[in-house]
């Protein structure tokens, strides 16, 4: 009975360990091989809109034109630096906004701390596309804002904060702020707050306690909620068109007119292969250094 139950446990283990690579596969590995095979066909009008893999021969018939012209056209190059810029820096306002309010959540009483995660979790309960249309509203030539601000006497004429990069860095930034909160609180959370106070007794400042007992210890939660703000602001779409307007170019943006407006696949999936390993690349350097910390901890 012990080896029979001793085997069923093994094959637990081993499904338990098999699913994720299994989602892996399904989800990411699929659907990345599928991308890079178009990438490496070329445009045709046709239906799909590009060559087959294999030709008459039965030979493959690949082409990195696509890659040849994403690399020498500095348009793309643009769009990628300013993806890159405008993620980094609604990321870098999430964490500047999003640590004290975690910080505080974490240390307040049980009460409250549930009322307050409930006000961070409320936007989700509202469809993404109506708070960005909400955010038009307001930033519009005479929305909330202008008109409050030619009230006060700030202005005097509506001053342009629709279509701009301010406006898609706003966008960005409300957006994603929940995505940062909610990983910091949950190490903060577990923090022992003793440890803070054990640094004041023995004679650090309130600031030297934070950089040497709190910033570490939530070190892990600032790389979640970093990276869960940064990557899908990179590749984000409908802030920047619905707040940039037809001049803000961000990659997200780019890919879609290539799939759906130009009609040229092979280039929108050789957009989408440079961005995921933009993407996977500082992931990858960033597990290395978590695992490399680690070890000099331990």
């Amino acid at each position: 009975m012990s080896a029979v139950s001793s085997k069923r446990d093994q094959v637990w283990r081993n499904i338990a360990v098999a699913t994720p690579y299994l989602w892996l596969l399904v989800f990411f590995l699929a659907p990345f091989a599928i991308i890079l095979k178009i990438s490496l066909a070329d445009p045709v009008i046709a239906q799909p809109p590009f060559t087959p893999t294999f030709d008459d021969q039965g030979r493959i018939a690949a082409s990195v034109d696509s890659f040849r012209f994403l690399l020498t056209d500095k348009l793309y190059a643009i769009t990628y630096v300013r993806s890159v810029v405008m993620a980094a820096a609604a990321t870098i306002l999430c964490l500047a906004l999003g640590f004290p309010m975690a910080y505080g959540i974490a240390r307040s009483s049980a009460s409250v701390r549930s009322l307050l995660l409930l006000l961070i979790v409320l936007p989700f309960w509202i469809s993404f596309l109506l708070r960005v249309y909400a955010w038009m509203g307001l930033m519009n030539n005479y929305g909330v804002i202008n008109n409050f601000l030619m009230w006060l006497g700030v202005i005097d004429s509506p001053i342009q904060i629709m279509y701009t990069d301010f406006a898609v860095f706003v966008g960005l930034a409300y957006s994603y702020l929940p995505f940062m909160i909610l990983p910091l609180y949950a190490t903060l959370e577990r923090m022992d707050i003793s440890l803070v106070e054990a640094a004041q007794d023995l004679g650090a400042s309130r600031t030297r306690a934070f950089w040497d007992v709190t910033w570490p210890l939530a070190k892990p939660g600032v790389i979640a909620g970093c990276l869960l703000v940064f990557i899908p602001a990179m590749g984000e779409y409908v802030i920047p068109y619905l707040l940039g307007g037809p001049e803000s170019l961000l990659i997200g943006r780019v890919l879609f007119d290539e799939f759906f407006v130009n009609r040229d696949w092979p280039l929108a999936s050789a957009v989408a292969i440079v961005l995921l390993i933009l993407l996977v690349v500082p992931i990858v350097l960033l597990q290395r250094y978590q695992a490399r910390d680690q070890e000099n901890t331990a």
